[in-house]
């Protein structure tokens, strides 16, 4: 796969260093030649430029990426980049880099971002799934701002505890994607039982979000 970095700071390396590992093919563009001998980066190529130019842009022959991930620390240029792999370029799948929790309503298809990537919100969610239980917790928002992953802890007191996944009447617009069991990935199939503590992790529309929040909620108290 060709993948396509803009920014290469510490976010923009790491992801590159990643994609090398699995054998992803990528270019990183930055407006600052020292970045390149202190990078670190074996088998990366790179385009010296401003990313917001079209000129840099038909440099690096984007119609020809995969993938492009604006990954810089200003967010107007992550916006920017997007619009023109998107507008420009027909790039097939973009990424963009949130930096001001803010601006996050800006980071949809208007502006040619397929995911947004916000890192303080995720590292809010990772810290909030890590110690709530009980509770829908978002983790990445996809698809322009209209879906979501999610994930729920099962609470020892869930109403779905002990029902077969086939016979739970989900959200028609939430899915649900991956169980975590003892540490170990379960893909589910209709059999599976819903048991304390699992975490489940379920593909939603953003406003089906509260519909799969009450299935999920514990059990009421029985009546006196």
């Amino acid at each position: 796969m060709k993948v396509v970095i803009v920014g290469s700071g510490s976010v923009g390396s790491s992801i590159a260093r990643e994609l090398l590992l699995h054998g992803h093919e990528i270019l990183l563009i930055d407006p600052k030649p020292e970045v390149i001998g202190r990078s670190g980066l074996r088998g990366a190529r790179w385009l010296v430029g401003d990313a917001c130019e079209i000129s840099t842009l038909r440099e690096a022959r984007l119609e020809e990426a995969d993938v492009v991930v604006s990954a810089t620390g200003d967010d107007k240029v992550n916006l920017v980049v997007s619009l023109l792999a998107k507008t420009e370029f027909g790039v097939r799948r973009t990424v963009g880099r949130v930096n001001n929790p803010k601006n996050d309503w800006m980071f949809d298809d208007s502006w040619g971002v397929d995911v947004a990537v916000n890192t303080p919100r995720l590292m809010t969610a990772l810290v909030e799934e890590a110690v709530e239980i009980g509770d829908l917790v978002r983790l990445l928002t996809l698809q322009s701002g209209v879906s979501a992953l999610v994930e729920f802890t099962v609470p020892g007191d869930a109403e779905v505890i002990g029902s077969t996944v086939g016979s739970i009447t989900w959200p028609a617009d939430s899915t649900l994607v991956a169980i975590l069991r003892d540490e170990a990935p379960i893909t589910p199939s209709i059999d599976d039982v819903i048991d304390s503590g699992d975490e489940l992790f379920f593909l939603t529309t953003i406003a089906a979000e509260d519909e799969l929040r009450a299935l999920l909620s514990p059990r009421k108290p029985a009546r006196q």
